[in-house]
Formats: C-alpha cells, structure tokens, sequence
C-alpha cells in the first residue's frame, strides 16, 4: 500500500489519544494527508462495538471470548471501510490501538491463545498492517489513577483486577522484544512535552531513512 500506518498502543492512561492527535496534527503541518482514527470505532458499527464493551450497552456484559470477536468484529469493518482505502491512496494513517492491543488485553490479560489471536487479527485486517508501533508504556497503577482522573469513572475493561493490568503490560513489552523492526517503546510516565518529542523523534528516525516521510 502507498501510505503509511502509524499506530499508538500501550496500557490504560499512556496518552495514546493525545499522543496521536498530536502527532496527526504534525504531520499534516508537513503537507501530507492523514487520517486520525481509535479502535474499536472510526466506522458506525466500530463506535457502537465501543459501547458495548466498554460500558455493557447491549444490556449484558460480553464474555471474554465475545470480547475478542467484538474486537475483530469492529477491525474489520475499519480495515475494510476506512484504512484500507486511505492507505492505497497514499494517506497517513494515525490509529489509536490496533491488533495489538488484542494480544495483550485478550491474550495476555485474558489468558486465550495468543497464536488464536493473531490468526483473528490477520483475518479481520486483511492487508493492513502497521508500519510502525509507538508503545507508551506506564506502571498500572499509575495509568490507571490517569484514567480514573480524567473520567472520573472506570469502564469495564479499566474495572478489571490489577493482576490483569499487570499481565498485559508484561504482554505489550514482551510483543515490542519479539519485534523491534516494528516497535518502539517509549516511557509514558514522562512529561507530556518529552513524551511528545519521543514521539516524533521516532517517527523520523524509523520512516524517515525509509523515504516514507
């Protein structure tokens, strides 16, 4: 594909979403087109997907293996409908969360087959994948009192016990080991501004040689 897919992951309270709006509006200062978009969402069905499991919206919470097929579910309308398209045109994609984040929230944090996982993913994404990963990793504990302190309340996901929070990060670092080509692991626990330019120094160093900016 002729663009180029930049996606944030990492535990609850990095600041992905700030992270990637901030990074979306530096690259459009560059002249290029790019297109911000969140899993699950940035399609119709992906922001009702988003409802249900973050707040049980269906009535009923979903078990955690419908968790993981919702997930995928949402994936790939987005991948079909949305990132697709954009990258064959040549756009950025900035994408807060991707299939990453199922491995470690429903592999590593949920304990299913992490092969199984991958399999899902790849099925739902098709040919998307991500060019580069930026992992803004942060202590539970302190991601988590991010959260609570920005919404004032915990979601379902954010509710679930610390051992799970726990598992995942251990996940999220042990998927940027295993791939370093792809990853880079940036200390969210920093100041914003730092975080920041972390950020763009990585995005220049790993496309830049590349020609893919």
């Amino acid at each position: 594909m002729k663009g180029c897919l930049i996606s944030f992951e990492g535990p609850e309270g990095g600041g992905k979403s700030t992270q990637a709006r901030t990074l979306a509006a530096a690259l459009r200062s560059r002249g290029l087109e790019v297109l911000e978009t969140r899993e699950p969402g940035g399609t119709k069905l992906g922001e009702t997907v988003r409802g249900i499991l973050q707040n049980d919206l269906a009535g009923e919470p979903p078990c955690d293996a419908a968790e993981a097929l919702l997930f995928c579910a949402a994936r790939a309308q987005l991948c079909r409908n949305v990132l697709a398209p954009a990258l064959s045109r040549g756009a950025w994609v900035v994408l807060d969360r991707f299939t990453d984040s199922t491995l470690a929230y429903q592999g590593y944090g949920r304990g299913f087959s992490v092969d199984t996982l991958r399999a899902m993913n790849s099925f739902a994404t098709g040919p998307v994948r991500p060019n580069l990963t930026l992992l803004l990793d942060v202590p539970p504990e302190t991601g988590l009192a991010r959260a609570l302190a920005r919404s004032g309340s915990k979601d379902r996901i954010e509710s679930a016990p610390a051992e799970f929070h726990r598992r995942l990060r251990e996940g999220y670092l042990e998927l940027a080991q295993k791939e370093p080509e792809r990853f880079v692991v940036i200390d969210a626990t920093a100041p914003e501004q730092v975080v920041r330019d972390r950020v763009m120094a990585a995005v220049d160093d790993r496309l830049r040689p590349a020609g893919r900016c």
